[in-house]
């Protein structure tokens, strides 16, 4: 088996390992070093590093439609080419190379959240299952036939860097279990997906991350949880602007203002909604590192007072 290999972020690296367990990977594509920190210095991708450590050739390019890099790639050989958050699109002339076509890694339970974001917008949405898809690349945006899929409850408490973690096991395992057909003379039969149950996961924009205390507590737990560890949420707590890493709904009937201060002590900090009550339990002040809540009580005087006089 000769597989290219194409993907760029930290959720792509646990499906290289699996796609290069034999050593048949014989090239990785990835995204061009991107300048990165305070000092903005060109910074590999985690899969470039990764590609590097198992000494595999790597390339770069800035796109796929050139028909120069169009015919390097063919001059591989490629039987597979298997696709992972690459994030660059392949036209149909890169997708008809491959002796078994692309196969790509999606996280999400196809046809729902097809797109950028399937992870945060899984849990931003209250969903109780998602998964991973193994899905037969076509030139629509995650429209391609699924050929294998594993799934996943998503808990009360998953973060989405929770729920990216536990995703990139599972896209390694659907890629080993792939390849397992294949190297056995099956070839995973693809299934189309339904026309109902379409959802796109556009991506996140950091100005989706302010609070609305006027929408359900739920709504806003599941929101911080999206939303950690990027953007993190954000919200006025007592006339402070403070980033909200870990918060609970409560089902409270508090007949107080969206956004007014109920409670603040060891348990965390109350805050009214449109329904419930969010209780805040691990948050983050300008220029500070994420502390509890009870931290923060017992650093700003007056907070608990501000809080019983509202009660």
């Amino acid at each position: 088996m000769r597989i290219v290999f194409a993907g760029t972020p930290d959720f792509a690296v646990p499906a290289l390992q699996a796609a290069d367990a034999r050593r048949e990977v014989v090239a990785v594509y990835t995204q061009p070093d991107r300048p990165a920190g305070r000092g903005r210095v060109l910074t590999p991708s985690p899969v470039k590093r990764e590609a590097e450590t198992r000494g595999l050739v790597v390339r770069q390019p800035e796109r796929l439609k050139g028909a120069d890099v169009q015919d390097a790639l063919r001059a591989l050989a490629p039987d597979l080419m298997i696709v992972v958050a690459y994030g660059l699109l392949l036209p149909q002339a890169v997708l008809d190379i491959p002796r078994f076509g692309c196969w790509n890694v999606h996280a999400s339970l196809l046809p729902r959240w097809r797109g950028a974001a399937p992870i945060q917008r899984a849990i931003q949405a209250g969903d109780a299952e998602t998964g991973v898809c193994l899905m037969q690349m076509e030139k629509g945006l995650d429209t391609g036939p699924v050929l294998l899929k594993l799934s996943t409850p998503i808990a009360p408490t998953d973060t989405a860097g929770d729920l990216h973690d536990r995703l990139a096991r599972l896209g390694a395992q659907v890629i080993t279990d792939g390849l397992g057909l294949l190297r056995a003379g099956i070839r995973p039969v693809p299934q189309p997906q339904p026309e109902t149950g379409v959802t796109y996961a556009h991506k996140l924009d950091k100005a989706e991350a302010w609070l609305d205390w006027s929408r359900p507590a739920q709504q806003l737990a599941d929101q911080v949880r999206a939303f950690n560890p990027w953007p993190v949420a954000e919200g006025e707590v007592a006339g402070e602007k403070l980033r909200i890493h870990a918060a609970t709904a409560l089902p409270s009937a508090h007949g107080q203002a969206p956004g007014t201060l109920l409670a603040a002590g060891r348990d965390g900090i109350d805050i009214a909604c449109g329904e419930g009550a969010l209780r805040i339990r691990t948050l983050q002040r300008a220029g500070g590192k994420a502390i509890t809540a009870a931290d923060y009580v017992n650093a700003r005087g007056g907070l608990r007072a501000a809080a019983a006089a509202q009660g």
